[in-house]
């Protein structure tokens, strides 16, 4: 199984190298030229439950694992999670929610990161340890923590954005129990500290004498095939719950409404869309940082705008990484048209995409924003109309998908508990707030009638174990901190 650079065409290793390395030598993303060649056939996807789908999925990408040990992996993941069946499709008012939120840190992040350090696992060679370094905008962070403490041969680092993620999320990362782990605030935003681990991963001398130790340097962000394969299952999975609810016919289009930062979850559906799922479109869901509407609506894709700190800190981001995946499949995999836009977005921070490409975006995706002001509005209607909670990143996607309930069935994705998020869900609701995130939480259990995740409720009585912050320019000494320490 090849991959390839979206960059460059030579750039190429098999599925187990493109797992270790995360991020091709060029700064490119690794992608399987032939995707569109590959086909989960929807009938037998109404005989599978959703670990059998992600293993029919997964054999797809991953075959040199061998199904026997990506099933062992798809149980050691899944097991983890509060339910059964790992994910649940509630019918809301017009909407079909799709929870995403079950698994160990309640938040769709859950789904790639408890599988992936087990095909990392799988993938390292024998007497080589593996290096994960982690930028996070708020959930993704705990997620990878979580599912790499303490598995063997590992060492995981997150940085976050110091002040940049609801209080909870701060503390499920701040607080992480394991040995091989690592957490840093940085001053800045999202953006730059995604920016500052690139700059690790494309500097090849320090590849070089990480490799020299036997370390290899990867990443849990969804520019590693292993987060980003995972995520597509639940396309497929909601796809079958809703033909064998009698919802839609077999064969009939959907559309996905997807709340999007770094555009990793709406491009999980996309390989979906490629793979055979029939989809009619896809809602890329924004907040205030709307550049990815702005792409969507006029194919031109410019950062040169304010970054807004908002409500659904997890989408405040104005990089999406992955939409690099899809321009190269949109130019039918032309590395170097790709690789051209990729240079004058580090040139010049925008680019214009062809009019072929333009056209062919918006025959499939569609997409909307939503203010704070409005994102709360849609929380407390919903919950008022409907008896549901939605967290501030969710409602984003919810809003989105009734502006195009009329076209015919629509999921949309639900990417975390809102109790990660209680402050603004209590303020949304028209409750007081407090200072104390957990009085909030408490509070938010009482006016709801629902219980917080047990991991959440719990996060009070654990000890801050990561408290300092560091600028940009600090990461690379943090990491040889790190590997020094922990003789790694």
């Amino acid at each position: 199984m090849i991959h390839e650079s979206t960059r460059n065409a030579g750039l190429q290793c098999s599925e187990s190298e493109a797992l270790l390395k995360g991020s091709a030598e060029d700064g490119g993303l690794y992608v399987d030229r032939y995707l569109k060649e590959k086909r989960i056939p929807l009938q037998d996807l109404l005989k599978m439950d959703y670990r059998e789908t992600a293993l029919a999925v997964l054999s797809l990408f991953f075959d040199g694992i061998g199904k026997e040990k990506l099933k062992e992996a798809i149980s050691a993941a899944y097991d983890r999670f509060d339910i059964p069946e790992t994910v649940s499709l509630q019918k809301t008012g017009d909407i079909h929610v799709l929870e995403l939120f079950h698994g160990p840190t309640s938040a769709f992040k859950d789904v790639a990161l408890t599988l992936l350090p087990h095909l990392i696992s799988n993938a390292l060679p024998e007497g080589e340890k593996a290096l994960i370094l982690t930028a996070t905008s708020g959930d993704t962070g705990k997620a990878a923590l979580s599912g790499f403490s303490n598995v063997p041969r590992t060492g995981i680092l997150v940085y976050y954005p110091k002040d940049g993620t609801s209080r909870i999320q701060e503390l499920q990362m701040t607080t992480q129990e394991g040995e091989n782990v690592a957490v840093y605030g940085l001053k800045g935003n999202f953006d730059d500290a995604q920016t500052a681990v690139k700059e690790v991963f494309a500097d090849q001398g320090f590849r070089k004498v990480l490799l020299e130790k036997k370390i290899r340097l990867t990443s849990a962000n969804s520019i590693n095939i292993g987060r980003l394969m995972p995520q597509i299952v639940y396309y497929f999975d909601a796809y079958r719950q809703l033909v064998l609810s009698g919802s839609i016919s077999l064969g009939e289009k959907i559309s996905f409404s997807v709340p999007s930062g770094n555009f990793g979850d709406v491009l999980a559906g996309y390989y979906a869309y490629c793979l055979g799922l029939p989809v009619r479109r896809f809602i890329v869901a924004s907040n205030a940082n709307n550049v990815l509407t702005d792409f969507v609506r006029t194919g031109v894709y410019d950062r040169r705008r304010p970054f807004y700190k908002t409500i659904s800190p997890s989408m405040d981001i104005l990089i999406s990484s992955n939409l690099e995946r899809l321009l190269y499949y949109l130019s039918d995999e032309n590395n170097e048209e790709t690789a051209a836009y990729m240079q004058e977005l580090k040139e010049k921070g925008c680019y214009r995409i062809s009019e072929t490409m333009r056209k062919k975006l918006q025959e499939l995706f569609a997409a909307e924003y939503f203010s704070d002001e409005e994102t709360s509005a849609v929380i407390r209607r919903v919950y008022e109309k409907e008896g549901y909670l939605l967290d501030p990143h969710s409602a984003i996607g919810y809003a989105a998908a009734e502006r195009y309930k009329e076209e015919g069935k629509i999921v949309a994705l639900a990417t975390a508990s809102p109790f990660k998020f209680p402050a603004y869900v209590l303020n949304a609701l028209g409750q007081e707030v407090a200072e104390d995130e957990f009085a909030n939480l408490r509070k938010l259990t009482e006016v709801s009638g629902q219980e917080a995740p047990k991991a959440i409720a719990r996060l009070q009585e654990l000890p801050v174990r990561f408290e300092e912050a560091i600028g940009r320019e600090e990461v690379r000494s943090s990491i040889s901190r790190f590997l020094k320490e922990h003789e790694l």
